[in-house]
């Protein structure tokens, strides 16, 4: 999972950039207004930690942005204003939760993973299609009740797949979403094919279904 921090206070960004790496979630920064607009721009997000006041821009206008391009990204205010307006305001324009300074990044952890159940799975803490079951909290995948051993990658392209289910995926944005956008300089796309073989291969061994297919000239479709 892909998440974009954008807070100013830069000993506060590495704190919880430091954490949610540990956590297996794939980081990025931005401390102002300017860049952080660029990236959203740019990159798509799982989720997006926004805080209020920056040194150039108010965050609310960011998440107006994410939502105005109608994307999935689950969007988390975090603000030292305790102003009631400014929570009722961010809400509104469609964030999905506002978290007060200071907070425990225990705390955060919770709220994003909350926050990307119900984006991208209905609440749920399991995902089921067909004979797979995943439990992204656990970081396991069953397949006929067998459990496969993923690599983390591996674990992180499936719940990728299955959060784009039926859709036609780019190999440009699966490597962006599971490498952040240093992928930029990438000249090959061949540990991309890799993970994919693997993990196709991983599930069929188990006695699943050949689900990912490869759609030429296009990318990869998860087929339900």
């Amino acid at each position: 999972m892909k998440i974009l921090i954008i807070e100013d206070e830069k000993d506060l960004s590495r704190s919880i950039t430091t954490y949610l790496t540990d956590e297996g979630y794939v980081c990025e920064s931005s401390h102002d207004y300017f860049n952080a607009e660029e990236k959203i721009s740019l990159y798509q997000y799982d989720c997006v930690l926004v805080d209020i006041m920056l040194p150039d821009g108010n965050g609310l206008k960011l998440v107006q942005m994410l939502k105005n391009r109608e994307t999935h990204t689950g969007i988390i205010i975090i603000s030292a204003k305790g102003s009631l307006d400014d929570k009722i305001t961010g809400l509104d324009l469609g964030a999905d939760d506002y978290l007060a300074k200071p907070f425990h990044l225990s705390e955060l952890n919770a709220r994003i993973k909350s926050v990307l159940r119900r984006r991208n799975f209905g609440g749920e803490k399991e995902i089921v299609v067909n004979e797979i079951k995943v439990v992204p909290e656990q970081g396991i995948a069953f397949v006929n009740n067998q459990e496969m051993i993923l690599t983390k990658k591996e674990f992180d392209l499936l719940i990728f797949f299955l959060s784009n289910i039926n859709r036609v995926i780019t190999k440009e944005s699966i490597a962006e979403h599971l490498w952040g956008d240093e992928m930029d300089m990438a000249n090959s796309y061949d540990f991309v094919y890799s993970h994919i073989k693997n993990l196709r291969k991983k599930i069929v061994e188990k006695g699943g279904s050949d689900y990912i297919h490869t759609i030429y000239g296009m990318g990869y479709k998860f087929t339900s």
